[in-house]
């Protein structure tokens, strides 16, 4: 939706351009946040025995030319930044349609895993309290704090960025002091967190990838900046993949020290919070305090803004009417915020909080975000490839490739999570098919400005 307003002059109000490409990439590594590696880093390891760096180099890789298409969609539809919407528009609704029923999985199970993941590091500070008392309070601590539009600065979340980079420089001198000092037999140790001839299976790097795409997650929410962006044409793009360049890299460097810290063959404690007792390993119980509680701040936040993120889709899908208009489609009169949507994924937060696992809640999140990933490589080959005048080569490599690394990663998740991720899947094709007459109706109401020139 163009994000416009009227003055009393009758003239149209747009947003300043005013975002530098500094700007823009200092706003996804918040996003992202530094600490994106470590919720994953226990899982990730376990499934990819000990590979965490190429898995995380690996998904790097896939994420960099979606981000590409992410790029080059956004500049085409500068004002909808939406999977769905690209979808839709450049191949057929009922396409874009699937896309954001994958996009709605994705977005309902993070804040489920950031409840997850809070309760759990919560244990690690006071173990006293049951686990289904830390998953009530912060999933009502999101919810309460969402319904009441209680938001974070700028400058605070700038903040916390630059808390969380000194904790993490902290745990590099820290791990560099721990690996230095104590001695190391095997040849090669310093080369088998990136390749172990002993403990290395493709199909487990593989599946261990899969995983770590949860580290990139929130990439593509520099697209929404667009109209704010002072050479949007160029720098959207740039600071895209610029993002998933520095995070993934900042995460090889940090995973990498954890890998060097902690053996293989020994296993963690807590599967969700392996990264703090590597930690704690390193510098004792001060440091694994300090991390617990910087990834706890870090993971509060993304679950506030998580769970607003999955409100505004329902929103937008029920308003688009692709969704149930009526409960989805509405505004709370007095602070104009998607209440139903909020208590929703609120009560979807906990109930999965408190029936699956950390894990399955990650697989079954990389499921909804990868088929969205693909969506948004094949409406990029679409449009600049297909239906382009001049065919140019790299107009169709780079989001082939997009697509089949992603499609490859999806195809190596977790059987539960492809069986459970179809189920969902086929639940929103039978909705859709059953609206719209088997798809004869329209399915959705694309409602945004003309697309600008590519």
């Amino acid at each position: 939706m163009a994000t416009t307003s009227t003055a009393s002059t009758g003239t149209p109000v747009k947003l300043r351009r005013a975002l530098t490409l500094w700007d823009l990439i200092l706003y996804g590594v918040v996003v992202i946040q530094p600490t994106a590696p470590m919720p994953a880093f226990g899982m990730v390891s376990e499934k990819a025995q000990g590979h965490v760096v190429t898995a995380i180099l690996i998904a790097m890789f896939a994420m960099l030319f979606t981000a590409i298409s992410y790029g080059r969609m956004a500049r085409a539809y500068p004002s909808a930044g939406s999977a769905f919407t690209y979808v839709g528009q450049e191949i057929h609704p009922a396409l874009g349609y699937v896309t954001g029923w994958g996009m709605v999985m994705d977005y309902l199970l993070n804040p489920l895993i950031c409840t997850i993941l809070c309760a759990q590091l919560a244990l690690n500070s006071a173990p006293g309290v049951p686990y289904i008392a830390w998953a009530i309070f912060f999933a009502g601590l999101f919810t309460g704090l969402n319904l009441f539009g209680i938001r974070t600065s700028a400058r605070i979340n700038d903040a916390l960025a630059i808390g969380m980079g000194v904790v993490i420089a902290i745990f590099f001198i820290v791990a560099a002091h721990y690996v230095f000092r104590h001695s190391h037999g095997e040849s090669g140790f310093l080369w088998h967190p990136f390749y172990d001839p002993n403990t290395f299976h493709l199909k487990s790097v593989l599946g261990g990838t899969s995983l770590a795409v949860l580290t990139y997650i929130g990439f593509d929410g520099i697209s929404t900046l667009s109209e704010e962006a002072k050479n949007p044409k160029r720098d959207i793009r740039l600071a895209t993949v610029l993002i998933c360049l520095i995070i993934g890299l900042l995460a090889a460097c940090e995973v990498y020290a954890a890998q060097l810290i902690w053996p293989v063959s020994r296993p963690y404690p807590d599967i969700p919070t392996a990264f703090v007792h590597v930690a704690g390993l390193a510098g004792g119980a001060w440091l694994f305090q300090l991390l617990n509680g910087t990834l706890l701040v870090a993971t509060i936040g993304s679950g506030m803004g998580s769970q607003l993120g999955a409100a505004r889709l329902l929103y937008a899908m029920g308003r688009s009417n692709a969704i149930p208009k009526s409960f989805f489609g509405v505004l709370e009169p007095v602070r104009r915020t998607p209440r139903n949507n909020v208590l929703f994924a609120g009560v979807l937060a906990l109930c999965g909080a408190l029936t699956i696992t950390f894990e399955r809640g990650v697989e079954l999140l990389n499921y909804g975000a990868l088929i969205a990933f693909m969506g948004v490589n094949l409406a990029a080959l679409t449009r600049y490839y297909l239906r382009a005048p001049h065919k140019k080569l790299h107009n169709l490599l780079a989001p082939l490739c997009g697509f089949f690394v992603c499609l490859l990663l999806w195809w190596n998740l977790n059987v539960y999570a492809k069986i459970a991720g179809t189920i969902w899947m086929f639940a929103g094709l039978t909705y859709g098919a059953l609206r719209t007459g088997w798809f004869h109706g329209e399915l959705i109401n694309f409602d945004f400005d003309s697309p600008s020139g590519a």
